[in-house]
């Protein structure tokens, strides 16, 4: 069935990536972009691949505001609306893709999302995106981490068959997160989703007492009841005590977060990382292990890079190597290579574990 398909997207300073992302949304019925105020040729640009741009300065700026004005600028007529912004990128054959998967009464469609790369490329952390929807009943919510929310009753598909990547500036500042997470938090301090994230800020700011308190908030919450999450926050209390050097509050948090989400490698990783800072190498082995059972990897963005990259393999090869059992060192020690075959440190391990052998 043939579909009216829109694309929608704010931008600021992405001149970078205009052309990029105009060659992949092209087979859309129509781009609309809202320009929150670039002040290089970001608008220039869009306009001459034919996306239809307004320009809007704000005083507050916030991100729910600035999507809900794009959403606006997208025409009645649309079946299908994409919000894809700039730095993403849609795979080849798209169009023909969603409306093969799309069907008559779904409001919204839960798809493949690559929020993160390896170094070879390949996706990193993975989990489902749900910007992909239907004209009419949504709009976006909170100031920052912002989530579309619906009136009325939404009809969800998720499929794995469409594919939408994420290639990000990293040297774009990223500041003005943690005053709109707490701006989010005071609109609607029940909100387990961004009590989370504004714990999780607090950690990446070296907050640590602040990230402790707002994370155990969020434990508290009568919502917070995704065991993913609430492991990951229990992660986050016990990395801000190693930070501040209160190893045994560590173990517990993370002891509990082992205990929250059995199933996820996070907690096991973590707790062998720790071990390791500590000089216990064998309780390091015990943890690195049993992380290493655990094959389901699930699609969350709660997932963590060195439960999949070079880590595990690399610190648990150094284990067994200060633990007397060079052979199995230099069977972890290739792994780590595989994942990371260019890590200089990781190469110079290897030749002193083959010394070793010999």
């Amino acid at each position: 069935m043939k579909y009216k398909v829109y694309v929608y997207a704010i931008s600021k300073n992405e001149e970078k990536f205009v052309n990029r992302w105009m060659d992949c949304v092209d087979d859309a019925d129509g781009v609309y972009v809202l320009d929150t105020g670039s002040t290089d040729k970001t608008t220039e640009l869009l306009k001459k691949r034919g996306a239809v741009v307004e320009k809007r300065k704000f005083k507050n700026f916030r991100f729910d505001i600035a999507r809900n004005l794009s959403l606006n600028m997208v025409p009645e007529d649309a079946d299908i609306c994409l919000c894809v912004d700039i730095d993403e990128v849609l795979e080849k054959n798209w169009r023909e893709k969603l409306e093969k998967i799309w069907e008559a009464g779904i409001t919204r469609l839960r798809y493949n999302y690559v929020w993160s790369h390896d170094m070879n490329g390949n996706p990193a952390i993975n989990f489902y995106g749900e910007k992909i929807h239907s004209r009419f009943g949504y709009k976006w919510k909170h100031p920052v981490h912002e989530v579309l929310v619906y009136d009325g009753k939404e009809v969800i598909k998720t499929s794995d068959d469409f594919t939408i990547e994420h290639y990000p500036d990293d040297k774009k500042s990223r500041s003005s997160y943690l005053p709109l997470l707490e701006l989010s938090v005071k609109e609607d301090p029940t909100d387990d989703r961004n009590m989370h994230y504004l714990g999780r800020e607090y950690m990446y700011y070296k907050m640590y007492d602040k990230s402790i308190d707002t994370l155990i908030k969020h434990l508290h919450l009568e919502k917070a009841t995704w065991k993913d999450e609430r492991c990951a926050s229990m992660r986050f209390i016990g990395r801000c005590y190693m930070a501040l050097k209160r190893y045994d509050e560590a173990k517990m948090w993370l002891n509990k977060a082992k205990d929250e989400a059995p199933y996820l490698r996070e907690p096991y990783v973590e707790y062998g990382m720790l071990e390791y800072e500590l000089g216990d190498y064998n309780s390091a082995i015990k943890h690195f292990e049993m992380a290493l059972k655990i094959n389901r990897l699930y699609k969350s963005y709660i997932n963590e890079d060195f439960c999949k990259d070079e880590a595990i393999y690399d610190v648990l090869s150094i284990c067994k190597f200060y633990t007397g059992k060079v052979a199995e060192a230099s069977y972890y020690v290739d792994l780590a290579l595989i994942k990371n075959p260019n890590d200089k440190r990781i190469l110079n391990n290897k030749k002193i574990i083959e010394n070793s052998l010999k």
